[in-house]
């Protein structure tokens, strides 16, 4: 998408067609219909509130005693069984799920069903049910994403190519043959930073994984253009240096494979265990962009990419996570320490 401010494109994966997608119980998001069963709301095409209740087959599990909401594991589940009378509302949420992101300006639907079963024939029947459906929905490409391959060869057997063109999500030095998987479906391809056999330690890792499997796929006949790297990036929570490190491996990339590869992430990784997530997601989107991204796999309806590059970058709570993100912050103390003050309660 075109974000003014920037002097290119902007690639926004939207990462709210997935499985793994959560609501808290408390937030909301979820509340009760006028009867008092538990039920995730929306709104319908009139402007009206919406009930998809949740049944309690759902109410059994861990995820939801410990308070979040598969919301889309749960639609995808009741609309896929083609029966009772939720099967409608199901289908309707799904609709309104995916519409939120075309109208936030999205280039791919992200879709993944790795959490609908554990179930590995489960799981490949409804990412062929999703890709199917949601093409019905929507004239946006898809990315097919799986922690599998099976799963993603699967989705794209059944995407329709001659509607738009689809993208993989991922490839990676553990499973390469997915390059060959999106050049027999002339796919757009995320590759990822990863090793053979683990997640890299540092940028200059990043760096050699990464382009390893963008030449390989340079080889295959890959466009750049249609080359998506995903440099992994890793909660600040853990280590105060990760976000340097995917910064470091960006800015050498670009630099490496020059203006026309595309370079993404999931910039939310970051924020794992931090209090003002938003805040801080937002900021390392701006780093990231400085640093030379062009692309995220981002939620585009929570916060729109504009909003994000046009924040007040000299304010002191943008100053405090910057620090903190470039690891000048040990332990994240003073934005942890200034978001119990107070000072970053509107964030």
């Amino acid at each position: 998408m075109k974000v003014e401010g920037l002097d290119k494109q902007f690639t926004v994966v939207g990462e709210n067609m997935h499985c793994t997608r959560v609501f808290l119980r408390k937030g909301s998001r979820v509340g009760v219909t006028p009867d008092g069963q538990d039920a995730i709301l929306f709104s319908g095409d009139d402007g009206q509130q919406r009930y998809l209740v949740i049944p309690d087959r759902f109410k059994k599990t861990n995820d939801f005693k410990a308070g979040r909401v598969k919301h889309v594991q749960i639609a995808v589940n009741i609309a896929m069984a083609d029966q009772g009378a939720d099967v409608q509302i199901a289908m309707d949420y799904l609709r309104y799920v995916v519409q939120r992101q075309v109208d936030a300006g999205v280039d791919f639907l992200d879709v993944n069903t790795d959490e609908i079963s554990v179930k590995h024939a489960e799981q490949q029947k409804a990412i062929k049910w999703l890709v199917r459906t949601v093409q019905v929905m929507t004239e946006m490409p898809l990315s097919i994403d799986s922690s599998l391959m099976d799963t993603i060869s699967a989705g794209m057997s059944v995407y329709d190519v001659g509607k738009n063109r689809p993208m993989l999500n991922s490839a990676s030095l553990e499973r390469i043959e997915a390059l060959d998987l999106a050049v027999k479906y002339g796919a757009h391809v995320i590759i990822t930073g990863a090793g053979e056999s683990g997640m890299p330690e540092d940028a200059e890792q990043r760096v050699d994984n990464a382009s390893r499997m963008i030449d390989m796929a340079l080889d295959r006949g890959i466009a750049r253009g249609d080359i998506h790297v995903d440099l992994l990036v890793f909660p600040i929570s853990v280590d105060g240096q990760y976000g340097r490190h995917f910064l470091d491996a960006v800015c050498q990339i670009r630099n490496k494979y020059g203006p026309e590869i595309h370079i993404t992430g999931g910039m939310s990784n970051v924020s794992f265990g931090l209090p003002a997530r938003r805040l801080v997601n937002d900021v390392f989107i701006n780093l990231a962009i400085e640093a030379g991204a062009d692309g995220g796999i981002i939620d585009p309806v929570a916060r729109p990419i504009q909003g994000i590059v046009n924040l007040d970058k000299q304010g002191r709570a943008y100053q405090l996570a910057c620090r903190m993100l470039l690891g000048e912050d040990l332990f994240c103390e003073a934005f942890i320490a200034s978001f119990r003050a107070g000072e970053l309660q509107h964030h």
